[in-house]
């Protein structure tokens, strides 16, 4: 078995499904003859043709509006949008028709399509490169918002989401899209979605994150635990729906729980889930709840942009005084 990235799962799922459901087809801007910006979908055109693997004009909104024709008439379309923040010119199809065609028709037609992005930062890009707003998308009734963390549940997520009767944000965090490598087979088994991941067992404190914020998080709960600190963590995975279960059976044992998310603070999904505990899970918690996050403003240029995601000394020193309220 060979290991792969983050960004070679997605490559390898995206072949599965091609190769085994004749249904299924991949467009956007450079995704056939380049193999996308990031090279995502490199070698598939070649493999599977022109009509299966298509390049799309550089419209959003045209990419939005094929995908729900598409998907309403038997098709499974995955389409590409180069960044997060190429997303908002198609935002109307996906808020007015995407995510309502369901309920629209009571049944009668469905849309099961997904649209891929890069999506956070890390890669010190300009502005519209480094977009976190999971959260907008997380509120559309009628939406699944994936966000993958690593190479086997990019794999495993992506067959689910290209499964599923309903449409899919997937969102793949392009700081790790090369950052680790793991053994992933190629045997078609998807992972369900909803559901959440404890990559750490601990006792203490409840750490809970997702994307490529799961890396620095895992470091911090390493150099917790060498100060006598036993962090559990969770890798959320879906945004929507959310795996509350997951995260209150967790907090509910610790009693301590901070949240780690570089979306900006304000309305981010950190606080849907502090919300949450809150209601479930008051009487439980020793400390309120904290959350380490991105800041209120568009992610800053090149040198600046370490500074606005939450670091591992950020998470270390929010845990810290969680641990230590009286």
């Amino acid at each position: 078995m060979t290991e792969i990235t983050l960004i070679e799962a997605v490559t390898q799922a995206l072949a599965y499904e091609l190769d085994h459901d004749e249904n299924v087809l991949v467009f956007g801007e450079d995704v056939g003859k380049n193999g996308g910006v990031f090279r995502a979908t490199d070698g598939l055109q070649a493999r599977f043709g022109e009509d299966r693997v298509m390049d799309s004009p550089l419209a959003e909104s045209l990419i939005a509006g094929m995908s729900v024709g598409m998907a309403s008439q038997g098709l499974k379309p995955v389409a590409e949008f180069q960044f997060m923040g190429f997303i908002y010119p198609g935002f109307n199809q996906i808020i007015n028709h995407i995510a309502r065609l369901r309920n629209r028709t009571r049944g009668r037609l469905t849309c099961p399509l997904v649209m891929r992005a890069p999506f956070g930062g890390g890669i010190r890009a300009p502005e519209h490169h480094s977009e976190s707003t999971e959260a907008l998308f997380a509120h559309i009734p009628g939406m699944k918002v994936v966000i993958p963390s690593s190479p086997a549940r990019a794999y495993g997520l992506l067959l689910a989401a290209i499964r599923d009767p309903d449409p899919v944000l997937f969102l793949e965090p392009k700081r790790i899209y090369r950052l680790v490598k793991q053994d992933v087979p190629d045997n078609g088994i998807a992972i369900p979605m909803g559901q959440s991941f404890i990559l750490r067992e601990g006792s203490d404190i409840t750490l809970v994150s997702w994307g490529a914020s799961m890396t620095e998080t895992l470091k911090a709960a390493e150099q917790l635990a060498t100060q006598g600190i036993n962090a559990e963590v969770i890798d959320v995975a879906t945004i929507k729906p959310l795996d509350m279960d997951t995260i209150q059976a967790s907090v509910e044992k610790t009693g301590r729980c901070v949240i780690i998310h570089e979306a900006a603070r304000t309305c981010g999904v950190g606080a849907e889930i502090a919300a949450t505990l809150a209601e479930r899970s008051l009487l439980s918690l020793f400390a309120p709840i904290q959350r380490v996050t991105g800041y209120d403003t568009v992610m800053p240029y090149f040198r600046l942009e370490k500074h606005y995601l939450p670091s591992v000394a950020r998470i270390v020193k929010t845990v810290k005084q969680t641990m230590e309220f009286a």
